[in-house]
Formats: structure tokens, sequence, C-alpha cells
């Protein structure tokens, strides 16, 4: 989500590679490792990407999804995708975290210690995120 070009893709991997190696040594046990590899990636990606925006202006992550089968049902999906991708493009950095690590499978426990806030506040963000996103895809959908 945070870039869409393959080299930049491969520039963060590798940076969050490097922030994970740097920071392991302060890795204190009060949380899984996955959360903290999660907390660790996101803050790489977002100082990553606010650098990227700096130097240039990304296209759209729905502009580079791959054509698929023109079967009407197919297109249908691809569309309703292709909405969802440039609302949650829309949406802040946090909220986009938020929504993404919800589309992953997080729990709202493991968001809340990722994100730094609590579980109770992940499911209340969640709802006006989700409230946000049905806003974006009804505006977007009736652009077209």
């Amino acid at each position: 989500m945070y870039c869409n070009d393959p080299e930049e893709r491969k520039d963060l991997f590798q940076e969050i590679l490097y922030q994970l190696w740097r920071s392991y040594p302060s890795f204190r046990n009060e949380s899984k490792v996955s959360t903290w590899i999660y907390r660790v990636a996101l803050n790489t990606a977002i100082t990553f990407l606010r650098k990227q925006k700096s130097k240039t202006d990304p296209g759209l992550l729905s502009e580079k999804l791959p054509d698929l089968a023109d079967d009407n049902e197919q297109e249908l999906k691809d569309r309703q995708f292709q909405l969802l991708y440039k609302s949650i493009e829309a949406l802040g950095k946090v909220e986009k975290a938020i929504i993404m690590l919800y589309l992953e499978g997080a729990s709202y426990e493991e968001i809340g210690e990722i994100i730094g806030i609590t579980s109770n506040h992940v499911g209340v963000k969640l709802n006006r995120i989700k409230i946000k996103l049905k806003s974006l895809i009804n505006h977007l959908d009736n652009e077209n």
C-alpha cells in the first residue's frame, strides 16, 4: 500500500529489514514478535512514504491493477476492488494502517499494540474508517 513502484517496494523492504536488524537489541519482549515487526515495518513505511512524497508524486494503486477476465461478474469485482483501493489511498496514514492491518486479519489487540492505542479505540476508529470508506466509494462510484 505504501509503494506502487516495484523498485520502491524493494527499497522499502530493505529499509524495513535494516530497521528490524538495527532495533532488535531494543526489543523488550513486552509484546509478540509479530506485533513488534508490524510496528517497526509500519513506522518505517510511513517515514519512507514521507521521504518519497517529497521526491515524486506516486500514481494510484488502482491504475497499476492488472486487467482480468472480460466476464461481467469479474469486471464488477474488479471495479469494486479498484474503488476500495482508491478509497483506501485517500485515507490518512494511520487510518490506512489500521484498515490494512484489519484486512490482513490482525485482531483489535494486535492493531492497538502496533498503532499504540487501546483495542477499544481500534474498534471506534475502524467503525469511523468503514463509514468514511463507504462515503468515499459512493462518491467515486457516482463520478463514473
